[in-house]
């Protein structure tokens, strides 16, 4: 077992798509379930997931998992604030946590595979930060070592873990994911999915 925790970001109100883009199915489960799902397969521990907007729809649908659901009140002020919850959840249930690794709920293609790469790229180099490439950035998935805890901790509004990915690039490692590009954030996202089937009409 690691010393490595996960943050799942979820508590954004999908205002671009209209609904909970957390609730949208694919392949069998919600993207919550889904996402959910690969990180407790994962060997990190604890698992924090972040709920916000919509949070007493979402959370039926994680009910007898092992996870730890935290609110974060001030969800509407923007994703660094999830960060900054789900930093001081993760403290409080192991304060000796080595790195945790932040994930999204609306990357599809999220697997555990990418998670365990994520990890032995880590264990290989002991960079503090290893991130996902895809479309020419890097970005999450990311696993971020302690020392940079309280950096993420500052981040302000609508800034996203990439920031702190940029302000530390020389000392980044990453691992390819071409399909990182893939996220949900509009209907014609969600459209362009295989399989979708008819998820819209179920989260109505």
């Amino acid at each position: 077992m690691s010393n490595i925790g996960i943050i799942i970001l979820a508590a954004g109100a999908s205002k671009r798509l209209g609904q909970p883009k957390q609730l949208l199915t694919y392949q069998g489960k919600s993207l919550i379930q889904q996402i959910t799902k690969v990180a407790i397969d994962s060997q990190c521990r604890p698992i924090v997931v972040v709920l916000g907007a919509g949070a007493e729809m979402i959370e039926p649908h994680l009910i007898n998992l092992d996870i730890h659901i935290v609110y974060n009140q001030h969800w509407s002020t923007g994703m660094a604030s999830s960060i900054r919850c789900g930093l001081n959840a993760i403290g409080a249930i192991a304060p000796d946590i080595e790195a945790i690794i932040l994930m999204l709920c609306d990357q599809p293609f999220v697997s555990l595979n990418l998670i365990n790469q994520l990890i032995g790229e880590y264990q290989t180099t002991q960079s503090p930060i290893v991130a996902s490439e895809y479309g020419g950035i890097q970005g999450v998935p990311a696993l971020f070592h302690k020392t940079l805890f309280s950096e993420l901790a500052t981040l302000q509004g609508d800034i996203g873990a990439r920031k702190t990915i940029r302000q530390h690039s020389s000392r980044c490692s990453s691992i390819p994911f071409s399909q990182g590009v893939i996220d949900i954030d509009t209907l014609e996202d969600y459209e362009q999915l295989p399989e979708h089937g008819n998820a819209i009409a179920k989260c109505k």
